[in-house]
């Protein structure tokens, strides 16, 4: 009797599920009937499919199916029934008679593209009760058709983490079972929904860990599905094949892996909000190769090669570039980009028919050695952090009127975030201020400054340009003993007050002064009870931009249709002069001019309407306003460029409508201060005036929140407002 009830569940559950049965195998009963281990195999047949065009797919299936058999005993509770489902493999004919067996896939049958792919793994058009392939029996017992596709749909197709245009379902079959509690070896483990990764088919539980998880192996670029359990796909070994991410800039294509953006997981890092450097470099570059050629330059950290490739690619047979990089990968990846950009490489022998634009050294050591065995012309160091271990190397062999251009991104210490980094590495203190990016920029300075008089040269410092994600820092080298000593006394320490935020240079020299506080224009000290100002440095005191290479790298900048960084350039230009002129002029035809820069002379661009601007008879054609406002320019070179600014939402009166900031300047240059905008804060504003100077002229022009009426003037304030 128990072998027809065995026989009768297996033909139940075979209509159920609509699957032909090949063979049926049953174990004989043993004396005791509690041990009863009934074994079943069920096959599938092959099926043939042919289309109407004569052309045969191939493709692979495959199917699990449970079948469950309920086995008469006396003892049902010790009853372990073991189900053995294959499937065969399905085969096509072509019209040729020509047949191809496919294999199985060893993907998870949760991980579907489509919900048409995750109900074909049942059929649901069949008659009968239809188990859910991705469910046990325990859970979710057999229904019919339209039951079971609701459950399909709202279930496993809605929770899924996507990848790639793959959806990882949940899935709730026994493949992952949670640990059974010590002591309770014999009871079997609670089955847990989880997730299959297309990437390693690991199965993980949580949602959350799963994203997690596929981050991991993006950072490590692995992408690609890798079903055997381990990934082919390494960093440092890219496969065959594999699919990089081509990004062009200024004409210049260059391959990125994708992990690319995160420093910490890879070689070959690639910053895209870093194109403003990029491009500054560049023009700083391209000025250089306009007064001698040609120029031997080096791109000391290349990691893809971008900057050097950019050099290479515009400026020509104008410089002799290298691009060096201490890591295997980049340098390998480095090569390939040439090759993209039709650019040879120095020492390779290649075939090509096509003439390159450029040759490329690329050289894989470390940056300090290569500096320290050969001089350069221009010099560009980009590490990731801080720049400081590499300036005693740069200044080394640096050739005399060359250019040595600094990036620094460890934000973190420069911007004064970690004071304790910033002393180790800069040897300052400095707290945080409203002017605290200027302060970085005057840090760095001195650090570059100390390096080269180390080395018996001085630097004058092009441009420094401090954004939120770098600092950029351009100077000249002039070697000598003397200038590294004209150096040295630039470098001087900063008076700040707490209170207002006053802030003035020390005088220079070794003596003590009595109270140092009588240097700040406030009186903070005598109306405040204790200490009240902080002594940072040593810092920068001199001129941070030079007004002719900023008018030049505009003119760079035009050229190379670099429209990105033509307003940063104007603003930067303004800001050395220190004044609020706008206009502009770059196009036209340019001719050679000389202009005198660190007491050497050097050829420029100059505009040929500049130099027609007054005929022969003398008198001045066009241009007369323009005119006056060069002349005025050129008188006030000789005076002190303004250090640091003052932010006006910073000392902004309460209940006050304080003016625009245009209207603003217009105010203080009609005061006699001398007055810019700054790149370094947007409210920011750059001038000689003091600062209770500064607040006087804004409380001036202020009006009342409650009144619109005109500001009302005071002679007090007047007397207070004007410059002696």
């Amino acid at each position: 009797m128990a072998e027809l009830k065995e026989q009768d569940a297996v033909q139940l559950h075979q209509e159920d599920a609509n699957i032909k049965e090949d063979s049926v195998k049953v174990a004989a009963a043993s004396e005791d009937k509690s041990k009863q281990l009934p074994v079943h195999d069920v096959t599938s047949s092959d099926m043939k499919t042919e289309d109407n065009q004569g052309q045969a797919a191939v493709s692979s299936m495959s199917v699990e199916d449970s079948v469950k058999v309920a086995a008469a005993s006396e003892d049902k509770s010790k009853q372990l029934p073991v189900h053995d489902v294959t499937s065969s493999d399905m085969k096509t004919e072509d019209s040729q008679g020509q047949a191809a067996v496919s294999s199985m896939s060893e993907r998870h049958v949760s991980i579907q593209t489509s919900l048409e792919g995750l109900e074909m793994l049942v059929d649901l058009n069949g008659a009968g009760r239809k188990s859910c392939p991705l469910c046990p029996e325990e859970k979710f017992k057999a229904c019919y058709s339209h039951k079971l596709k609701r459950h399909l749909q709202n279930l496993h197709w809605k929770v899924y983490v996507e990848f790639e245009g793959q959806r990882m379902c949940i899935c709730h079959l026994p493949c992952r079972q949670m640990k059974s509690s010590q002591g309770v070896d014999q009871s079997p483990g609670r089955m847990v929904a989880h997730y299959h990764c297309v990437v390693c088919s690991v199965t993980i539980a949580r949602k959350t860990d799963m994203i997690s998880h596929l981050k991991r192996h993006i950072n490590k670029g692995e992408t690609e599905a890798s079903y055997s359990g381990t990934s082919d796909t390494s960093f440092e070994e890219p496969v065959p094949g594999q699919a990089y991410e081509i990004m062009k800039e200024l004409g210049t294509n260059v391959q990125l892996m994708p992990n690319h953006s995160t420093p910490m997981k890879t070689d070959t890092y690639f910053n895209r909000k870093m194109k403003t450097n990029r491009q500054l470099v560049f023009c700083s570059l391209a000025v250089l190769a306009e007064e001698r050629s040609p120029l031997e330059c080096l791109d000391a950290f290349g990691a893809t090669g971008i900057m050097g490739l950019q050099w290479a690619k515009h400026l020509h047979s104008a410089v002799n570039v290298t691009i060096n990089d201490i890591n295997e990968a980049c340098v390998r990846m480095i090569k390939e980009n040439c090759h993209l950009n039709h650019i040879h490489l120095e020492g390779e022998q290649t075939e090509d028919s096509d003439t390159p634009i450029n040759t490329v050294e690329v050289t894989q050591m470390d940056a300090n050695v290569l500096m320290h065995l050969r001089a350069f012309d221009y010099i560009h160091l980009d590490p990731f952090g801080t720049s400081v271990n590499y300036l005693d190397a740069a200044f080394r062999n640096v050739r005399n009127l060359g250019i040595v251009s600094v990036t620094s991104t460890d934000t973190g210490s420069l911007y004064s975030k970690s004071l304790n980094v910033t002393l180790r590495h800069y040897g300052c203190q400095i707290v945080r201020t409203e002017y605290y990016r200027e302060l970085a920029a005057r840090m760095v300075v001195a650090s570059i400054a100390r390096a080269a008089a180390r080395c018996n040269k001085g630097i004058e410092v092009l441009l420094a340009v401090a954004l939120e994600h770098f600092l950029l820092v351009v100077v000249r080298v002039l070697r000598g003993p003397t200038q590294a000593d004209e150096t040295a006394k630039k470098l001087r320490q900063l008076l700040h007050c707490q209170w207002c935020e006053e802030r003035v240079f020390l005088k220079p020299g070794s003596m003590v002064e009595e109270n140092q506080y009588r240097q700040l224009p406030c009186q903070c000290h005598g109306s405040m009870p204790g200490k009240t100002a902080v002594e940072l440095g040593p810092l920068w005191s001199g001129s941070l931009f030079n007004t002719g290479f900023l008018r030049r790298m505009l003119v760079a900048a035009v050229l190379h249709s670099m429209e990105d960084i033509q307003p940063l350039v104007k603003t930067l230009i303004c800001e050395a002069d220190c004044t609020t002129l706008k206009s502009f002029s770059v196009t036209g035809q340019l001719i050679l001019a000389n202009q005198v820069e660190c007491g050497v002379v050097i050829k420029t661009l100059q505009k040929v309407a500049e130099t027609d601007t007054v005929d022969q008879s003398g008198k001045r054609r066009i241009g007369d306003e323009s005119g006056n406002v060069l002349k005025k320019l050129k008188s006030d070179m000789s005076l002190e460029h303004p250090a640091f600014y003052y932010s006006i939402h910073r000392h902004s009166i309460r209940g006050m409508n304080m003016p625009k900031l245009n209207k603003f300047l217009q105010y203080l240059t009609e005061a006699g201060f001398r007055v810019s905008r700054t790149h370094f804060d947007p409210t920011g504003v750059r001038t000689d005036a003091t600062l209770e100077q500064f607040k006087s002229v804004l409380t001036k022009y202020s009006v009342p929140t409650y009144s619109s009426g005109p500001p009302s003037s005071l002679s007090t304030e007047d007397m207070t407002a004007k410059k002696d």
